[in-house]
């Protein structure tokens, strides 16, 4: 089920905030829980019960390190890390080796046992480790309730593709929360502009890229492959950040508040700047978790850049199980090394340079991200370099170019430029309800009238 289906806006939503409504405050926490359940296992009916076993161990785990001592509380994190980690690795990395393998040597040499993915695994895995980590470290307490445990893990709101939810950050919430008719508002114009971005910008930017990635590369020309790409930089930021708002609005319903997951990444001026804007919670769970207890930049310059390059490899393969990926994840980390060498002093005098550089390196590398694997890949930037002026063939009609040119304001430019004092008279006013209902309904009318309506980042 998908936050953009007739079936969770027009069933599921309505009748999950009217029983959390009408139920008791004590009760709240069972109602969403089931719901999340029912909410994961309508599109994985098996895969549930994997995720009920991930909140059972961990549920336990926390209790244990809590109550252990000295080094033992060392061992039974351990455990816990490596049952979680087993999880992942297991359904998403199996058949990576062999795959990798085949599509280097061009036919199928290794098996690949083509194992399911369960949806979302990736996010709450990651929550799951934080949880029991952030227990280990004495930064929150377990929790005796597994109910509780339960609700964090598998919050229906960011469960498929998160932010990724800290314990720590969200304890205090799922103990003890109030919710009213402001947050349901609040949070119901929080998804409609979510909403918005992904059903009017990121579906039908989706097609164009669609078309443009399936053609034969020997018959594209540099235009429309650069189409392409820049299409798919503006696909995947709607799609990913409009399931942000959407989560967040959602969350917000219930009485969560769910930290923001991006801040206009493509206006950032580094490729540093943009993973502190771009999916921000999962570049903070990386820092925290992994680049900090490994030394972070307080080892020497060396070890600095070591911890780095591994960190963005860790990113590419936490995004994929394929070599595409990880070279997409290295990609970023050696441009951020660069910068680090000096060349951010240089893009710090030249600011609107700045911004251009960023776009384009991280459009490049959404190429790799995009492409089926890393020969795909390298072929299509081939093309993108070539200057080949074959017969365009891209998929670019006025309905088309009308998105670019609202994707282009919508990411930062537009909003940068509106003085502060019309902000605050726009946030909550009439006109603003009024614009919200005609996105609402222009949604509603794609969804009804469209098939097409894919997530990326369920993928992961």
């Amino acid at each position: 089920m998908v936050f953009s289906s007739t079936v969770f806006l027009f069933m599921f939503l309505p009748i999950v905030i009217l029983c959390n409504l009408l139920v008791k405050k004590e009760y709240s926490n069972y109602i969403l829980l089931i719901a999340s359940l029912f909410f994961y296992s309508w599109g994985e009916p098996y895969f549930v019960f994997l995720m009920l076993l991930s909140i059972i161990v961990n549920w336990f785990v926390g209790i244990t390190i809590e109550k252990a001592e000295g080094k033992d509380r060392k061992k039974y994190l351990i455990l816990g890390i490596i049952f979680n980690l087993s999880i992942l690795c297991f359904y998403k990395y199996t058949d990576m080796f062999p795959r990798i393998i085949n599509d280097i040597w061009g036919k199928d040499i290794l098996p690949v046992l083509g194992i399911t993915l369960p949806i979302g695994i990736s996010f709450f895995t990651f929550q799951a480790i934080s949880y029991i980590v952030d227990i280990y470290k004495h930064d929150t307490e377990a929790s005796a309730s597994l109910v509780n445990v339960a609700l964090y893990i598998s919050f229906f709101p960011q469960l498929i593709a998160g932010p990724i939810v800290k314990y720590k950050d969200i304890n205090e919430q799922i103990q003890r929360r109030s919710v009213d008719w402001k947050n349901i508002s609040d949070g119901f114009k929080r998804f409609i502009y979510g909403l918005g971005k992904k059903v009017l910008i990121a579906n039908t930017l989706g097609e164009c890229v669609d078309i443009v990635f399936a053609f034969d590369l020997t018959n594209l020309d540099t235009k429309t492959a650069w189409i392409g790409a820049i299409a798919y930089s503006f696909q995947i930021y709607y799609d990913f950040s409009g399931y942000s708002d959407m989560a967040i609005g959602l969350a917000n319903m219930f009485g969560f508040s769910i930290k923001e997951n991006f801040n206009y990444p493509y206006l950032a001026k580094s490729i540093s700047e943009f993973w502190r804007r771009w999916h921000i919670s999962l570049g903070s769970w990386f820092r925290e978790y992994v680049y900090f207890p490994m030394g972070g930049n307080r080892k020497g310059k060396i070890k600095t850049y070591t911890n780095l390059l591994f960190v963005f490899f860790l990113t590419g393969l936490w995004h994929g199980a394929d070599l595409s990926f990880v070279v997409w994840g290295l990609y970023h980390g050696v441009f951020v090394i660069i910068e680090r060498l000096g060349f951010k002093k240089v893009l710090e005098r030249m600011k609107c340079v700045s911004v251009l550089y960023t776009f384009f390196v991280v459009s490049i590398g959404w190429v790799l991200f995009r492409a089926e694997n890393t020969i795909y890949g390298i072929k299509y930037l081939s093309r993108m370099m070539s200057f080949c002026n074959n017969d365009a063939i891209y998929y670019f009609d006025k309905k088309t170019i009308f998105t670019f040119a609202c994707a282009i304001l919508g990411m930062g430019s537009l909003y940068n430029c509106i003085p502060k004092w019309i902000k605050e008279k726009w946030n909550g006013s009439i006109m603003e309800a009024i614009y919200c209902l005609f996105i609402l309904i222009l949604s509603i009318a794609s969804i009804a009238g469209d098939t097409y309506n894919p997530f990326i980042y369920f993928h992961f």
